[in-house]
């Protein structure tokens, strides 16, 4: 016999007791049979709350996991998130600190364009004078050198010796 069916033998048998003499509300019930409804339904009930209390203790095991579950994916992610917040962090850093570099390089480079500008101008200042020099002697030892072969000519003309000279 289910709990359902002792439940509605026993509803019947308040049902059918009679009432007692000056209360209306209290009734008269064979208290054998009660009692029997009574354990028929303690000996079925067990298998039934065995039932509803492996559910309940299941519903909260699973629950407890959840939150346990829920609470390590929320670590990791907030782990994650700050390892990726320190690479930004790092990244950021790593291109501040990569234009500094490249703007030091940059002037370092142009500064040294413009020294071997200068240097290369000086020394072809300094080329060119040399070589002015250089042609100026040259054209003095030509022009002499000229004067002495124009006499020397002059002479052999003249019938003189261009050693008596």
């Amino acid at each position: 016999m289910s709990i359902d069916e002792i439940l509605e033998e026993m509803d019947e048998l308040l049902d059918k007791a009679s009432s007692m003499p000056f209360v209306s509300h209290k009734k008269v019930i064979d208290g054998e049979r009660m009692r029997e409804l009574i354990n028929d339904v303690r000996l079925n009930m067990p298998h039934e709350l065995k039932e509803a209390k492996k559910i309940e203790f299941d519903c909260q095991r699973i629950l407890n996991e959840a939150k346990l579950n829920a609470e390590g994916i929320i670590r990791k992610a907030e782990e994650r998130a700050a390892q990726i917040v320190s690479r930004e962090a790092i990244v950021t850093e790593a291109k501040k600190k990569a234009v500094d570099m490249l703007q030091k390089a940059q002037t370092a480079a142009k500064n040294l364009q413009q020294n071997a500008a200068a240097s290369v101008a000086k020394m072809l200042n300094d080329t060119e004078n040399y070589y002015s020099r250089n042609l100026q002697s040259i054209k003095v030892v030509k022009g002499k050198l000229s004067s002495t072969v124009a006499n020397s000519n002059k002479n052999m003309m003249s019938g003189k010796n261009p050693l008596d000279i």
